[in-house]
């Protein structure tokens, strides 16, 4: 295993809820790893720009070719995974409190 290095990252608010479900999802220890893994499968899956085909990752029911019934289907599954729990673990931020100079009292 290589050396880690720490580095700042600054995401859009919906990239890091998106991100630390991922975590969540996947049973990682922290977004921190979960970038890491990302970030190495895009640099170890071949040329960089080279597009992804997304051909043969959606089925469409046989029942409805033109998918008329397509936006009840969808509208199912999003309703549905808003009932499954979703793990985040936030952090509270540590608060360095300087402990202040004692005001002298006067008279």
């Amino acid at each position: 295993m290589s050396a880690k290095q720490a580095i700042s990252v600054t995401l859009e608010a919906d990239n890091l809820t998106w991100l630390k479900g991922r975590v969540g999802a996947t049973g990682l220890r922290s977004v921190s790893e979960l970038l890491d893994r990302l970030v190495t499968q895009a640099r170890t899956s071949g040329v960089p720009g080279v597009m992804r085909s997304v051909v043969g990752t959606i089925d469409i029911d046989p029942t409805d070719p033109l998918m008329e019934r397509a936006d009840d289907v969808v509208r199912a599954l999003f309703e549905a995974s808003l009932g499954r729990p979703m793990v985040l673990k936030e952090r509270s931020p540590a608060y360095n409190v300087r402990p202040g100079r004692r005001k002298k009292r006067r008279g």
